[in-house]
């Protein structure tokens, strides 16, 4: 059975940082496409980033040179390292993983992975 675990969300000001991670169960993230979306309440779900195996990740627009994914894979973790927070970047975040590369091939479409985690609330002040 796959799951996939969040953790590390919280409040931050503007311009600061958080790290999430994300604990995976049940398959070796080494071998599926891993990433992030978010969902901000009354706004659409908008991918995050992407990364298949040892390939190059794919950002979405408005994170590109702020957000960065990373992975243990040892620990079997995924990683969101989010730094220059703006209030527009609050959401809730999930870890999403499907065993197919064509859902790395554009962030946005880790919205439509296979499995994804519960969540994790990122709340940016001004």
């Amino acid at each position: 059975q796959v799951q996939l675990v969040e953790s590390g969300g919280g409040s931050v000001q503007g311009g600061g940082s958080l790290r999430l991670a994300c604990v995976v169960s049940g398959y070796n993230i080494s071998d599926y496409c891993v990433g992030w979306f978010r969902q901000a309440p009354g706004k659409e779900r908008e991918g995050v980033v992407s990364v298949y195996g040892d390939g190059k990740p794919v950002h979405g627009d408005s994170v590109k040179g702020r957000f960065t994914i990373s992975k243990d894979n040892v620990k079997n973790t995924l990683y969101l390292q989010m730094n220059s927070l703006k209030p527009e970047d609050t959401a809730m975040y999930y870890c999403a993983a499907d065993p197919s590369p064509y859902f790395c091939g554009d962030a946005a479409l880790m919205m439509r992975a296979m499995y994804w985690g519960q969540g994790t609330q990122v709340t940016v002040s001004s």
